[in-house]
């Protein structure tokens, strides 16, 4: 596996440094490294770095590349250094064996989640057979092509005003930056996203709740490595990359929001700049991973300011909590009633009932496959230490959350108002709604790894007298390396096995449906060498014909299913194959100028044969004025002549 994926050294090498180049450099102005909580939010900084230079680069005139992240990277750094130095740090640092202990944890994750997803990704340049990798792979290809990844001219492929563009705009220096090809560079910044983003952001979550304790940092790494739920499973269904990368980056925008529950003066204005910053990155990812962070991020700051209300017993503190809790409820009300997605992008029907629903969403199995035992048990261990310990019930509220917003949108009717209100702006999709239960389930998980700890430190000390001198040096590291290898095997149970099958599946050439298949992969190879750059080609996009852009850099009619079209294209799209009979046809390709027509067949990505529109550019035959060029199996190049 690992010699098919040298190819995609280099470029996953540099899209892992671009996500921790510019992060850390404003850690490292603004805080220092001596608390390991902001180093492992870097990443996310990086990310939201990356997305707003990509949408201010072409207001002052310059091309997408490395110069407007080292502009704003510089900015950033000084701001946070001036913030720094008003802050007056007095925070007790993280303990060297903690810092070791994370980063050592962090890099095992990184590890694990190469190699899970290299075998998910089948090869480097494999390409996800699913729906919405259309517009993805079209709208890098657009972004390279025009120097341009801001949020404004990434939509142009799909007629939008905008389109969420913090994964393009890594993926896409990713791809400039090394050469690689479109899938590679996709597959690249993909891997590095999930290696690096993702059990960051769940260290620095734990890190936060749990005050930096090395058995945090330990379970939190092993448990980013644990489920299928995500990151698994947003490159199976859709894809959804940009909503891949929104997710990655919630749990670090909850860490900086509870490490401001404690923070006073210049250290809450700079935690509170810094959310901002998060918040606008995780919004240019996806904006639903916005949603997410604000509802989560409220249940935390009610829970922990309710928790110091009851703790210190004061009037002023309950008089911050409410003003604290009516806010939370005010901005979520706001937001879900602006996030509102159509009525027919959001009637994904339920598929179990609500006992079912409850039980996969509890042990975060919500696919249907059986769950692992270690994380049934630890879930269990979670519960009993927050009943024991009723001040680290904040830790579960989101949790509950994502549980109960699990059940409403996989087991309740299309049409429940409740289910309505609360999951629209996820699209009523159970997919989107579950891939949010393993990063509010791991803190949970944490807290019962932590009580396990704990139970078993104090038995050892117990013990400890009744020990030879000699016992004790060998017994101790043994019992920890063998409990950070049984929380590692989390990383083979069955929550994330069947999801990366499935993932894999989607990847491959023999997929239940495709978007291209191996004979039409190999016809676009051959596309440089036969068509002009300057040619265009017209053909059905829901066969897999529009992706000659992307895959070949030949330009397009259409880029993306859902494209507007013109009224020549619709008449092409419907007409083209009487191009010998109707004079009408040859009047229109002349206006739109088209050279080619690619037909790739009428079986179509949704896995019918139904041409919808169109049937004029599909199983064509050649005749006097369209001349086979080039085939692969069922898959032809014709070239329009004679118009």
């Amino acid at each position: 596996m690992f010699e098919v994926w040298a190819p995609a050294a280099v470029p996953t090498l540099v899209a892992t440094l671009l996500l921790l180049g510019p992060g850390l450099i404003v850690v490292w102005a603004g805080w220092g490294m001596r608390r390991i909580g902001p180093v492992l939010s870097a990443p996310a900084l990086s990310v939201a770095i990356y997305a707003g230079s990509a949408v201010i680069a072409p207001w002052f005139g310059i091309s997408w590349s490395l110069l407007m992240p080292a502009v704003v990277t510089a900015v950033a750094a000084t701001a946070a250094f001036l913030l720094g130095r008003m802050a007056q740090d007095d925070e007790v640092p993280t303990s060297k064996s903690a810092y070791l202990w994370a980063l050592g944890a962090l890099t095992m994750a990184g590890v694990i989640l190469v190699t899970q997803f290299a075998y998910a990704f089948v090869g480097p340049e494999a390409i996800a057979q699913r729906f919405d990798n259309i517009l993805h792979l079209n709208a890098l290809q657009h972004a390279l092509e025009t120097r341009n990844a801001s949020a404004f001219n990434v939509g142009k492929i799909a007629d939008v005003s905008f389109y969420p563009n913090a994964w393009h705009s890594l993926a896409t220096l990713t791809a400039s930056l090394t050469g690689a090809d479109v899938p590679t560079a996709v597959n690249a910044a993909n891997i590095a996203i999930v290696a690096t983003i993702w059990p960051a952001s769940n260290l620095a979550l734990a890190g936060a709740l749990f005050r930096d304790r090395a058995s945090a940092f330990v379970t939190a790494a092993a448990l980013s490595t644990a489920f299928g739920a995500f990151p698994a499973l947003f490159f199976d269904w859709g894809v959804l990359y940009p909503n891949a990368l929104g997710y990655a980056l919630i749990p670090a925008v909850l860490a900086v929001v509870v490490r401001m529950m404690s923070a006073r003066g210049w250290r809450l204005i700079r935690d509170v700049l810094l959310i901002l910053v998060l918040t606008a990155g995780t919004t240019l990812a996806h904006p639903n991973a916005l949603l997410a962070a604000v509802l989560f991020g409220s249940l935390l700051t009610i829970g922990i300011t309710v928790r110091s209300a009851i703790e210190q017993s004061a009037r002023r503190t309950w008089i911050r909590a409410g003003i604290i809790a009516v806010a939370a409820v005010i901005a979520c009300i706001t937001l879900w009633s602006y996030a509102r997605t159509s009525a027919e992008h959001s009637r994904w029907p339920p598929y179990q009932n609500i006992p079912q629903a409850i039980g996969s969403g509890l042990v975060i199995s919500p696919s249907g496959h059986a769950p692992t035992i270690l994380i049934v048990l630890l879930l269990l261990a979670g519960f009993i230490a927050i009943a024991r310990q009723p001040r680290l019930l904040p830790v579960a509220l989101p949790f509950i959350a994502s549980v109960a917003l699990f059940v409403l949108v996989s087991a309740f009717p299309v049409n429940h108002p409740l289910r309505i209100a609360l999951t629209n702006p996820w699209y009523s999709d159970p997919n989107r709604i579950a891939a949010l239960l393993p990063m509010t389930a791991i803190p949970v998980l944490t807290a019962g790894a932590i009580w396990a700890v704990d139970m078993a430190s104090a038995r050892l000390s117990r013990m400890r007298a009744a020990m030879f001198e000699g016992t004790r040096r060998i017994l101790i590291p043994v019992a920890t390396a063998i409990c950070f290898i049984l929380l590692f095997t989390v990383a083979f149970g069955n929550s994330v096995r069947g999801p990366l099958s499935s993932a894999r599946a989607a990847y491959t050439d023999d997929a239940e449906y495709s978007i291209v298949s191996a004979d039409e992969r190999a016809l676009l190879a051959r596309l440089p060498g036969i068509v002009p750059q300057e040619a265009l080609l017209i053909g059905s996009p829901r066969t897999g014909a529009s992706l000659a852009y992307a895959l070949a850099g030949r330009h397009v009619t259409e880029m993306h299913i859902f494209g507007t079209l013109s009224s020549d294209e619709r008449f092409l799209n419907a007409h083209l194959r009487e191009i010998d009979d109707d004079p009408a046809v040859c009047e229109a390709i002349n206006r739109l100028d088209v050279d080619y027509v690619l037909d790739f067949g009428s079986f179509d990505v949704s896995g019918d044969q139904d041409p919808r529109g169109y049937s004029g550019v599909v199983d064509l035959s050649p005749s006097s004025r369209l001349s086979l060029v080039d085939a692969e199996g069922d898959a032809r190049l014709f070239r329009v002549d004679g118009c």
